[in-house]
């Protein structure tokens, strides 16, 4: 007789746990976040699916002799100085690497088509194979791009005309320069103090971040600002910002000439901002309950002491724009009235389409970056970074290294370089609810999302709200940020302005080549998807800002002596001079 016994547990579960979680988080290290395992199932799948596919396999050999014959026949003519061949490839409209006059003559006419040639090849070998998964798909062909970008002809000193003119043209001092320009950063990247970050030409509360103000409030997760107003009377509805906590606060706060604060102060606007704390290794255990409530609602409760009676009109940026909207359904769904609107900038409430960042976004490479964060308790600025820098890595690290180390240019620092430059971390337990509620399960679409353990509802929002995207993002796609469209029933305002995810909202009067488009969409008009919306509405000329003042201001209840600083009989003394404290920690 077979006697049946129960599954036996390991006798240290525990310490088996965070053995596997510790060696992941030193491979992390190496990999910079990215997940191993991630990576090589997806070649599987496309491999598999590929070798079972032989018409596919068949049309890649056919493709590949039919272009082959062209390529040869342009590369024969080119070497014999036959003129009138135009190419038989062309760079994407992005693509800029082969635009100078030296990449047309031979052997670098023959050398970049050739290069053009593989990476056409390679995106139809890595696309439209039957079977393989939406992901694996677009992780392979992503990973297939990066490779060929790393050995673009662009990248070397041999293959690259330009480099080689500069290099004749100067006496090889160019490559003299790129030297000392690697060895610089080296020494950044080692942490010696003797290479000094072009950032520190910007000091943050002198050249940035520089309006005044007061610190009305501090808690352990932020610093709340109020603004001094530089006008007789103000607007009676005050303005609180919450920017990202995954960047400075002061993207908003830029120089004077480039601040929307300062703008908006000088408009008759009272300003509040929140001020995230830069976490560390003690701040582990906070997550999105925390930061709604020592953030957006401890700042609320702030804001009504000191402008009592007043509904007050809210903006999120990013992550921050995320949050405002769950807090603003929690409010509505618990009956809280004190906003009088919000306002999304390039923020998603749907994360079934945020594009290439979702490459970076799925089971196994969530719990890879949870272990890598439980090692050190949050998630580090250069991890994050990194991921970013993949997604336009022509632009953001191979066109840069070669104007740095072949080219032996030196960047000119401006603001928002010196901005970019001030990172920041978040807590292992915030960022993993982010990932796996948002992103992974997208509760807060589909009506799944939990504050204080009950269900919230986008639907549940009454006020008015603006949403503006960028038409060059990659971290939110503005037919993303479109989407709260259909998950609010309310007046929804659209912008959409020319840009990316920073310089698109960091748009100034004044600032040349900027547009936007603009529209709104009432809570009973019918549906319009967004590429038909960017067809039918008209382009403006200049930015969104001033559109966007005169939508706060629609409804306002008129002008009203500037309020005070703080309101100490409640318990909300000025503590400090704008920035704050919690903008300066590294």
């Amino acid at each position: 007789m077979i006697r049946l016994e129960a599954p036996q547990t390991a006798p240290f579960p525990i310490f088996t746990e965070s053995a596997d979680r510790l060696v992941h988080a030193v491979q992390g290290r190496m990999t910079n976040g990215l997940s191993p395992a991630s990576l090589v199932l997806a070649y599987l799948d496309w491999l598999v699916h590929l070798m079972n596919s032989p018409g596919k396999v068949g049309e890649l050999a056919q493709n590949a002799a039919a272009k082959s014959l062209p390529l040869f026949r342009y590369a024969q003519s080119s070497m014999f100085g036959l003129r009138g061949i135009d190419p038989f490839i062309e760079p994407l409209a992005h693509d800029s690497r082969f635009s100078s006059p030296g990449w047309q003559a031979f052997p670098f006419d023959v050398l970049h088509q050739s290069f053009l040639y593989a990476e056409q090849w390679w995106h139809y070998a890595t696309t439209g194979v039957r079977g393989v998964s939406r992901h694996h798909e677009a992780v392979v062909e992503f990973t297939a791009r990066q490779l060929l970008d790393m050995l673009s002809p662009s990248n070397f000193l041999l293959t690259n005309p330009d480099v080689l003119k500069a290099t004749a043209e100067q006496g090889g001092q160019n490559l003299v320069r790129g030297m000392e320009n690697l060895m610089a950063f080296l020494h950044r990247q080692l942490g010696s103090r003797e290479a000094r970050p072009a950032g520190d030409d910007f000091v943050v509360g002198r050249d940035l971040a520089c309006t005044p103000g007061k610190v009305v409030l501090r808690n352990r997760l932020i610093e709340l600002i109020q603004y001094s107003p530089t006008t007789e009377t103000v607007h009676a509805e005050p303005i609180l910002i919450v920017p990202a906590w995954i960047m400075k606060y002061y993207i908003l706060d830029l120089s004077p000439e480039n601040s929307m604060v300062r703008w908006l102060v000088d408009k008759g606007h009272t300003v509040f901002m929140i001020s995230w704390k830069n976490p560390g290794p003690e701040d582990r255990d906070l997550g999105m309950a925390d930061y709604r409530r020592l953030g957006l609602m401890a700042a609320l409760d702030a804001i009504s002491a000191i402008v009592p009676d007043q509904p007050i009109h809210s903006a999120g940026y990013c992550l921050g724009g995320t949050l405002l909207a769950i807090t603003a359904a929690a409010m509505a769904r618990d009956g809280d009235s004190r906003l009088a609107s919000v306002t999304l900038l390039a923020a998603q409430t749907d994360f079934e389409d945020a594009g290439e960042i979702l490459l970076f976004i799925d089971e196994s490479q969530v719990t890879y970056l949870e272990d890598m964060m439980w090692d050190q308790g949050f998630l580090d600025t250069k991890q994050m970074s990194g991921a970013f820098q993949l997604l336009r890595s022509n632009d953001l690290i191979w066109s840069n290294m070669v104007r740095q180390y072949l080219l032996g240019e030196t960047d000119h620092c401006n603001d928002l370089m010196a901005w970019n430059a001030d990172a920041t971390r978040m807590p292992y337990h915030m960022h993993t609810e982010y990932l796996r509620r948002l992103f992974l399960r997208n509760e807060l679409a589909k009506g799944r999302y939990t504050v204080d353990g009950r269900p919230i509802a986008l639907g549940d929002i009454r006020v008015p709200i603006c949403a503006v995207g960028t038409t060059k993002d990659h971290v939110a796609p503005w037919q993303s940020v479109y989407k709260v469209g259909m998950l609010t029933d309310t007046d929804v305002t659209f912008v959409l302005c020319n840009g990316g995810h920073n310089a698109g909202i960091v748009s100034e009067p004044g600032h040349h080549g900027r547009s936007y488009q603009m529209a709104t969409h009432k809570d009973l008009d019918r549906y319009v998807d967004p590429d038909t919306w960017a067809q039918i509405v008209a382009p403006r000329q200049g930015s969104w800002w001033e559109a966007w003042e005169v939508w706060l201001t629609r409804g306002s209840a008129g002008m009203t002596p500037p309020p005070p600083t703080g309101a100490p009989a409640h318990g909300y003394i000025p503590l400090a001079d704008a920035p704050g404290l919690y903008v300066l920690m590294q």
